[in-house]
C-alpha cells in the first residue's frame, strides 16, 4: 500500500492553542548536539530555528535523556570511530545553549540511557557492547562509573545477521523506580534488573523471553489509573507491538501477554520495514510509534519553492484499554520524511517532534490530545548528519 501526495495541510487538523517559545535538543551522527528554538510565528503556525551546535570530533551521539531533577542533558556517544563509547553530561542555559561538564569513555555502543533511583543514578544500554553500565550521578551532574555488565550468546539467534551477540537496545525504569528492564534485541529477552537504592548497583534477575527472532527494541511502562502496570513493547525484527500485564514479586517481574499485532495494524507490513520507538502519551491514554524504511506516503515539500513530492516513513497511534492493556488501531500517519528512529512529545502531548535519521530533518507535528491521532506538520529544519535523538527542554 502506498498513500500518495498527502498535502502538508491534509492530515487531521488540531485545534489546540499555539505553545510557548522552547528550546528542543538534537543528536546526529555528524558528532553534534543541536538547540533548536520553536516558537508561534507571528502569522501564525510555528518557525524553527537552530541556536547553537555543540560538536565533539570524532564521536557520534546516539541517545539523549534530560534528568528532570537538575537539568542536565546527557549524549551517549555510539563510538565509530574507536573501541569505546563515551557518555557527556551537559548544563543548558535558558537561551538552550550547551556547556560540557564531563565527558567519560564507556563500554562501546551505548545507544540509550535513563535516569533512575530518584535522580541518583544512570544507566546505558550498549548496543554494540553487548553491555549494561551503571552510574552514580554527582552534585554537579557528573559521572561515577559502577558497572559494566556485559553478556554473551552461546550461539546466534534465529536471525543470524542481526542477533549474532546480545544488542541491549534500551534501558527503561518501571513506574515504581525498582527495576530497570532492557529490551535485547540480539538475545530476544527483556533483560530485568533490580535497583539498590543505597548504592545504585544493579542485579540482574530472572529475564523475560521474547519469540525467537523478534529482537525487542524499546518498550515502555504504565502505571494506569486502574491501578495495574502494563508493559508495551516493539519488536524490530517481527514488526509487532505487543502489551503484556505486569507483575511484581519480591525481587522479580512477570509479564503476561495481554495483546499483539503487526506495528502497521490493520495494514499489512511491508517488506523490509523496521519497527522504531514507542512512548506513552502524558495523559496515559495512547501508545505512539514509528517505524522505518517502508515509505507508504509521500507529502509536499516543507520547502514551498520545490515541487517536489517526500517519501515519508509512518507514526501509528494506538488507544490502550485502561482496564486491560489492549490496543485499539487509532492512525497511520505519515512521519515527515525517513527513517524516524526516535520522536518524543512536549508536556502537553499536544507536539511531536520526529528526528528523520535518514533525512536530517527534525519535523513538528500537531497532535489531537482528544482523538490521539496526529495532525499537521507545522515546522521543520535541516539538522546536519543523521539524526537519532530530539527531546523538549520543558
Amino acid at each position: 500500500m502506498r498513500v500518495s501526495q498527502i498535502p502538508l495541510a491534509g492530515l487531521v487538523t488540531s485545534t489546540v492553542a499555539a505553545v510557548a517559545t522552547t528550546n528542543l535538543f538534537v543528536s546526529s551522527y555528524a558528532g553534534t548536539v543541536s538547540t533548536l528554538l520553536l516558537s508561534p510565528a507571528a502569522i501564525g503556525g510555528y518557525s524553527l530555528k537552530t541556536v547553537s551546535v555543540n560538536t565533539v570530533a570524532q564521536t557520534s551521539p546516539s541517545w539523549l535523556t534530560k534528568d528532570e531533577l537538575n537539568g542536565i542533558i546527557y549524549s551517549t556517544d555510539e563510538g565509530f570511530f574507536g573501541p569505546n563509547g563515551s557518555v557527556s553530561a551537559y548544563s543548558a542555559s535558558d537561551s538552550g545553549d550547551l556547556t560540557l561538564l564531563g565527558r567519560t569513555i564507556t563500554v562501546g555502543g551505548p545507544v540509550s540511557s535513563v535516569v533512575y533511583n530518584g535522580g541518583k543514578g544512570l544507566a546505558l544500554a550498549h548496543y554494540g557492547g553487548s553491555s549494561v553500565t551503571s552510574w552514580s550521578i554527582r552534585a554537579n551532574g557528573t559521572l561515577d562509573p559502577l558497572q559494566a555488565l556485559t553478556f554473551k550468546l552461546t550461539a546466534p539467534g534465529t536471525n543470524p545477521a542481526r542477533q549474532d551477540a546480545p544488542h541491549p537496545h534500551q534501558v527503561v525504569v518501571d513506574p515504581t523506580d525498582n527495576f530497570i528492564v532492557v529490551p535485547d534485541l540480539g538475545a530476544d529477552l527483556v533483560r530485568v534488573f533490580t535497583i539498590d537504592k543505597t548504592n545504585n548497583l544493579l542485579t540482574e534477575v530472572a529475564p523475560f523471553a521474547t519469540p525467537a527472532g523478534s529482537g525487542p527494541r524499546h518498550g515502555a511502562f504504565l502505571k494506569a489509573d486502574c491501578g495495574n502496570t502494563y508493559f508495551f513493547l516493539i519488536a524490530e525484527l517481527s514488526n509487532t507491538i505487543t502489551s503484556y500485564k505486569v507483575t511484581y514479586g519480591e525481587a522479580s517481574l512477570g509479564f503476561e501477554e495481554v495483546f499483539v499485532s503487526g506495528t502497521y495494524g490493520p495494514t499489512a507490513t511491508p517488506v523490509g520495514a523496521a519497527a522504531a520507538e514507542a512512548i506513552i502519551s502524558p495523559d496515559g491514554k495512547f501508545l505512539l510509534t514509528s517505524s522505518r524504511n517502508a515509505t507508504l506516503f509521500e507529502i509536499d515539500n516543507f520547502d514551498s519553492t520545490n515541487s517536489t513530492k517526500i517519501p515519508s516513513d509512518t507514526l501509528q497511534s494506538w488507544a490502550i484499554d485502561n482496564a486491560t492493556g489492549n490496543l485499539s488501531f487509532v492512525q497511520l500517519a505519515p512521519a515527515g520524511g525517513r527513517f524516524p528512529r526516535q520522536f518524543s512529545l512536549n508536556k502537553a502531548g499536544t507536539l511531536a517532534a520526529v528526528g528523520l535519521q535518514s533525512d536530517s530533518r527534525v519535523v513538528i507535528v500537531q497532535r489531537d490530545v482528544g482523538t490521539g491521532k496526529f495532525g499537521d506538520f507545522v515546522a521543520s529544519i535541516d539538522v546536519g548528519g543523521e539524526i537519532t535523538s530530539v527531546i523538549w527542554d520543558e
